[in-house]
């Protein structure tokens, strides 16, 4: 490993990144929801499409559902290569962690690989 951390340390540690994720994840969805609320509004006043679609104000709607969508799914995957690592370091089996994690052994495989490739100086 290299840097003196355990397994379980770096679990933890995504799992704290992904909870500081969820935070900001919830602040910007607020914020694109409020948003969709005026865009709502603006054309419930009559406003055309592409009026209000050419001055909406950055990050569009879709632009924060995407990057907050990409964001969690790389926070997620984080932690769940390394809560994996954690448990095969504990001696639970790849099957036994695929049936925790309601997934193949095959991906559970992968998942695990991942971990290895990423520790490679």
């Amino acid at each position: 490993m290299g840097s003196g951390e355990s397994d379980d340390d770096r679990a933890v540690q995504a799992l704290v990144e992904l909870k500081v994720g969820l935070e900001h994840t919830i602040e910007r969805l607020g914020a694109a929801a409020a948003r969709a609320d005026e865009l709502i509004e603006r054309r419930r006043r009559g406003a055309s499409w592409y009026e209000i679609v050419s001055t909406e104000r950055p990050p569009l709607v879709i632009e924060t559902i995407t990057q907050v969508l990409d964001d969690l799914g790389e926070l997620g995957s984080r932690f769940r290569r390394e809560e994996a690592l954690a448990l095969q370091h504990e001696d639970v089996s790849i099957t036994k962690i695929g049936e925790l994690f309601r997934v193949s052994r095959q991906r559970v495989s992968t998942l695990l690989q991942g971990t290895r490739l990423r520790d490679q100086p």
